[in-house]
This record gives structure tokens, C-alpha cells and sequence, in this order.
């Protein structure tokens, strides 16, 4: 249950989502409120990137951080399309929780080899109430298109998708879930991503 969205970039975009939140950010646009923290976040991985147990406190501070802007619920949502609606708001709110455990597991813990890269804004789109901000994450000669895909809510604009050179995590993750759905229900799904998560706290406990 991958994504074709490497824990580097992943991290990068993250990142880059916890900049989302605060009131002082509530009349600007989705590119302004992008921009503050990134330099400062990406500042404490660069310095620090290695991720052992050690890091491991640091990593769920930064993750504490990205849940106010990354909007985990609508993300769980979309990743199990037509699911999501005969779904308890019991089972939403675990469900939330298990994809928010998966994603960090999956990524955050393999921030090794996080140095100097730099994000380029290159265009925003606005559409009512959804957004989409185009960037590039600069890595050395290497050019990553990345784009953040937000809802406004409540004056804020908050991430739920990223597309990284054209590849949507949300997609990404619905093809995989509605296939083990089709074929292990939903008490199947959740068992996999609870047994994916233990594997993942065992590795990071062991590094």
C-alpha cells in the first residue's frame, strides 16, 4: 500500500502544508499562506535530517504541526470515494486517524537525506472555493513539479491533495483501497493499514 510519492518528497510537501494555519493568514491567498514557515521547517530537517528513534519526538512535533493545515478528514474521504459514505462517524473518525498514522509512518520516517533543496511558486489557480498552487522543488539539477491541491475553509486554505509530477497521492491510495475493499471489505482494509503501521513503528523503533 504505497504511493508513488517518495518519503522525501512527501516530507517536502508537508512541510510546506504546515504554513496553512493561524488567523493572521485568514485574508490572504493560498500561495501567501504557503510561503511563511517553509524556510524554517525545512531549516530543522536540513540541519538534522538523520531519523532515528531519537527523531522520532521531533517528527510527531512537526506532524502536530501539519494537522492544522493538511486536512487529514477530507483526504480520508476521497482516498475511499463511495466508502466513505456508508461509513459510521465512528469508523470516519478511526479511519482518519489509521490514514494520518499511515502517511506518517510511510514517509516521515525516512527523512534521510534531506539537504539543501528549495521550492519555486510558479502559479496559483483559483476556482470558488478550491484552489491548486503550482510549485517546483529544486534539487540540485533535478526540477520536481509539485502541486498543493486546497479547500477553503472557514477563511483558511487547507491542503488535501498533492500531485507530484502528475501523480495524485489521493488517486493514488483510492485505486489501492477500493481494490482491497473489492476484495477484503472495509474490516480488511483497516486490518492492512494496522498491520502496515506496526511494521513501520517496528523498523523506526530499530533504526
Amino acid at each position: 500500500m504505497r504511493a508513488k510519492l517518495t518519503p522525501y518528497l512527501f516530507i517536502v510537501t508537508v512541510c510546506t502544508c504546515i504554513t496553512l494555519f493561524g488567523s493572521a493568514f485568514a485574508s490572504q491567498g493560498p500561495t501567501e499562506q504557503l510561503r511563511p514557515f517553509l524556510d524554517k521547517i525545512t531549516g530543522i530537517l536540513a540541519g538534522n535530517p538523520a531519523v532515528t528513534n531519537a527523531e522520532m519526538n521531533k517528527i510527531d512535533q512537526v506532524m502536530d504541526v501539519v494537522k492544522e493545515g493538511f486536512d487529514f478528514q477530507e483526504m480520508s474521504k476521497r482516498v475511499l470515494g463511495k466508502k466513505w459514505r456508508s461509513l459510521s462517524n465512528q469508523e470516519r473518525r478511526e479511519f482518519v486517524d489509521l490514514f494520518t498514522q499511515l502517511l506518517k509512518y510511510a514517509y516521515v520516517a525516512k527523512l534521510n537525506g534531506y539537504t539543501d533543496q528549495h521550492v519555486e511558486y510558479v502559479k496559483q489557480r483559483i476556482k470558488g472555493n478550491k484552489a491548486e498552487v503550482k510549485t517546483v522543488l529544486v534539487d540540485g539539477d533535478r526540477r520536481v513539479p509539485i502541486s498543493y491541491i486546497m479547500l477553503l475553509k472557514h477563511e483558511q486554505w487547507m491542503v488535501y491533495d498533492v500531485v507530484v509530477e502528475g501523480v495524485s497521492l489521493v488517486r493514488n491510495y483510492l485505486e489501492q483501497f477500493r481494490e482491497i475493499i473489492r476484495k477484503d471489505k472495509f474490516d480488511g482494509l483497516t486490518r492492512q493499514i494496522e498491520l502496515k503501521i506496526v511494521e513501520f513503528q517496528r523498523n523506526s523503533t530499530s533504526a
